[in-house]
């Protein structure tokens, strides 16, 4: 097992060709620093992308890797891990790229619960194809694509993917290192499918969309930040919790006294149950991300799909030998005139 491999190690020879100031260097920079703490080869590692900005990041990754077509990266990625379980593999996907013409297969790896880590790449706009709005972008978003303003409701990818099941859903933000590399780290530990939203500013067509999460000010009375087992608390001296409303059972953030701080909850990100992890995911204002939680929502162990899938071909062959493969493809509705 290799472990004197250095960030550098983990650098491409190819010119890195990102718009100078988009979050995407943040992140590539983040991940080229966590990669030599899987002490894993670089040749035992792969990452797959789809069409976009992000999709650009298997060429600066000094390991294996694809870039593929639009909105299929999961379904390769799938292929790849079921049929190569030594392998390491990574998925790099944008908001577009995964939730408008790929969000099937992304469901459904989910589902699965194949062992991939995706990293979603959210900027709320599509950027390659210059400005137009995403299936992430706000209601009343303004682009080339939509100049009176966008009528869609946007996808809320944690969510989407907790409400497909998903064993591992985190969330974070691009400028915030220190925070990214330990969802990294917990993504890479995990059994299965991991996807973490990576909320990354376009500087070029949505520019400052994450402010109130970023801005320190701001970010006080926006941003939740979800430990297992501690209390979900925000604001300046944790002055503010989430509670669960004792009539209606859904989540809010209150003011803390004396009187209701024994009801502030503690986050159990491993839950058997998904419901209170999805309500959590509820909590943020999609206009304005007021009251935003990120952090990791969910982390429990389920079925892995390539683990089971080996299981049962393991136990076809011991029953009935070796497999026919031309018997298989004609099978036993065939005819012939």
């Amino acid at each position: 097992m290799p472990t004197d491999l250095l960030a550098r190690d983990f650098k491409s020879d190819q010119e890195v060709r990102w718009c100078p100031g988009c979050g995407d260097y943040a992140i590539l920079s983040a991940v080229q620093g966590f990669m030599p703490e899987l002490g894993i080869a670089r040749e035992n590692i792969v990452f797959v992308s789809g069409i976009g900005c992000s999709s650009r990041f298997p060429y600066y990754m000094n390991t294996y890797g694809m870039h593929s077509i639009h909105g299929r990266a999961p379904a390769i990625a799938t292929g790849l891990a079921v049929t190569r379980p030594e392998l390491s593999v990574w998925v790099v996907t944008g908001d577009g790229d995964a939730l408008s013409i790929g969000g099937n297969h992304l469901i459904h790896a989910l589902r699965r619960n194949v062992n991939l880590k995706i990293l979603l790449f959210n900027n709320r706009i599509y950027g390659l194809t210059k400005g137009q709005y995403s299936p992430t972008s706000e209601v009343g978003k303004i682009t080339k694509s939509t100049p009176m303003g966008s009528l869609d409701a946007p996808f809320n990818p944690v969510s989407l993917a907790i409400g497909a099941e998903a064993s591992f859903v985190a969330r974070t933000v691009d400028s915030d290192r220190k925070h990214l590399t330990e969802v990294l780290r917990q993504a890479s530990a995990h059994q299965g499918t991991a996807l973490i939203e990576i909320y990354q500013n376009c500087n070029i067509f949505n520019d400052g969309a994450f402010e109130a999460l970023k801005d320190k000010q701001q970010a006080q009375e926006s941003v939740i930040r979800l430990e297992h087992g501690r209390p979900i608390r925000l604001g300046a001296g944790d002055s503010k919790g989430v509670v669960r409303d004792p009539a209606t059972g859904e989540l809010e953030v209150v003011e803390l006294s004396e009187g209701n701080e024994g009801r502030v909850l503690v986050h159990d990100a491993r839950s058997a149950s998904p419901a209170t992890a999805f309500a959590l995911s509820r909590l943020a204002d999609p206009q304005t991300l007021h009251h935003t939680p990120i952090g990791v929502f969910r982390d429990v162990e389920r079925p892995v799909y390539d683990t089971t899938m080996a299981d049962q071909l393991e136990e076809a062959v011991a029953r009935n030998g070796k497999g026919d493969l031309a018997s298989v493809l004609a099978g036993s509705d065939a005819w012939s005139r």
